[in-house]
């Protein structure tokens, strides 16, 4: 399993079909049931500037941040069985189901369609003769989802004589990366039990919205003095603001925003990534640790400063009922660790294991509530700078992990635009990879070029000597 550019999703020609969410009676107004603070963030943050309609004629084009996702059936595929896997899965997770809609006082409302009111509906899209077709067909299907206007959730299959490729395309208003994972191994399950005559047996899902209500509950009494923030307020009192900006130069002015590229690498083959996860729980610390005091180090040797600032997104739903459930179930928290000239492995990691811990405890809060409670000028609306961003992911832990290989999973990112720089780094059987998204500048390229090889090398000196 490989997390990889948009652009990068091809698909052998044949017969495409998609089917969009389809409620029978209409959504029913949510009483109780809210978005969570990251939905109505993203949400609000997406609107058109003042001034501008929101209507399709009025727009120039929908915001499509968006996550996709592919899996392989090998033979000749029973199309009903497909579409009734695709339904039990819209079925079995609310976040699918669900309508979003400007809020009279500038949120975000949902409604909810009941399980028994949902149908897909279904499209051919003719069928695809050449690889260029297929390959212009892939980039339209990864831009059909909207933000503000839907849909957030479209299923497709490329159907040959013994063989078809299904493809799945969510906005990130409804999902984030391991809920991907989640939705492919439900519709794989599914349609293998379905082809095969037999009702799907999967773990029951937690509900996002339950989540959401659950989180809004928790943040409802912060106020900016609130305990639970003081690890905010340290970060931003040293930091000069919540967003720590890329050290770097990317030849971009601050606000402004540009097209993206995006691009994967490798960083570490399996055995390279086994041997770093060897070396670090000698230190008492795990791969995700590890991964930080690399970046780090590798950022000041590329002419960044001897303390790494950076904000890291962390997963909020548990080992319980959430863990196979679909939603955006991730909070965003500062990191904060030196990483001075000829720094050492055992004590940077030392430092990246106490900045984890303030980590947690910054994570008790959402990061929305923060915004609104420490820096209520920057929220709902899009980073100030290029900010320092990175992530973590093992893809070996998520559900259905074990079959990705047989099923040929993949992952795509699209991100049209950006500001900045973002760097996700992820595992997988394969080793360890960078996905990494960048403003279209030549002074991004070469810095992505650069950190590249550095963190590379950074990597496999921590796996094969302990050092950097």
């Amino acid at each position: 399993m490989l997390q990889l550019p948009g652009p990068e999703l091809v698909i052998a020609p044949g017969r495409a079909v998609e089917w969009r969410v389809h409620t029978v009676t209409g959504g029913t107004p949510a009483p109780g049931r809210t978005p969570s603070h990251n939905q109505e963030y993203h949400f609000v943050a997406c609107a058109p500037p003042p001034g501008q309609a929101e209507d399709p004629d009025g727009r120039p084009g929908p915001r499509t941040d968006s996550f996709a996702v592919t899996f392989e059936i090998d033979g000749r595929l029973d199309e009903p069985a497909l579409e009734a896997a695709l339904l039990h899965c819209v079925r079995r997770h609310e976040v699918l189901r669900c309508d979003f809609r400007p809020s009279a006082a500038g949120g975000l409302d949902i409604e909810v369609a009941e399980p028994a009111d949902v149908k897909l509906e279904r499209i051919d899209r003719g069928t695809t003769a050449s690889t260029a077709e297929a390959r212009a067909y892939a980039e339209r299907f990864l831009r059909s989802t909207d933000t503000r206007r839907g849909p957030w959730f479209v299923m497709g299959a490329t159907v040959r004589r013994d063989s078809a490729t299904v493809h799945l395309v969510c906005d990130h208003l409804v999902t984030d990366g391991t809920s991907l994972m989640v939705l492919v191994h439900d519709v794989a399950t599914a349609y293998e039990a379905f082809a095969a005559g037999r009702q799907p047996q999967l773990p029951l899902p937690g509900g996002f919205l339950d989540h959401g209500r659950a989180e809004r509950e928790r943040a409802a009494a912060a106020r900016p003095d609130d305990a639970a923030l003081a690890p905010w307020r340290g970060f931003i009192a040293r930091n000069g603001g919540p967003f720590p900006k890329f050290p770097l130069d990317l030849g971009i002015e601050p606000g402004a925003g540009a097209p993206a590229v995006n691009s994967t690498d490798p960083l570490l083959d399996r055995a390279g990534a086994a041997a770093l996860e060897a070396r670090l729980r000698t230190l008492g610390a795990g791969v995700p640790a590890g991964v930080l005091a690399a970046l780090g180090v590798s950022l000041r040797a590329e002419g960044g400063p001897d303390v790494h600032r950076a904000l890291v997104p962390v997963s909020t739903r548990g080992r319980g009922r959430h863990a196979h459930g679909a939603g955006w179930f991730v909070n965003l928290v500062p990191v904060e660790f030196p990483v001075p000239e000829g720094a050492e492995l055992a004590p940077t990691v030392a430092g990246v294991r106490d900045a984890s811990t303030r980590m947690v405890r910054a994570g008790r809060i959402p990061f929305v509530v923060m915004l609104r409670l420490l820096a209520p000028e920057h929220y709902a609306r899009p980073w100030p700078h290029a900010v320092n961003f990175s992530s973590y992911m093992d893809y070996r832990a998520v559900p259905g992990a074990a079959r990705h290989a047989a099923r040929r999973v993949a992952g795509y990112t699209s991100v049209p635009a950006t500001n900045g720089m973002f760097l996700w780094v992820f595992r997988s059987d394969a080793g360890i990879h960078l996905n990494c998204v960048h403003v279209d500048t030549r002074e991004a390229r070469r810095v992505k070029a650069a950190l590249i090889g550095t963190l590379s090398r950074t990597l496999e000196n921590m796996a094969r000597h302990g050092t950097f």
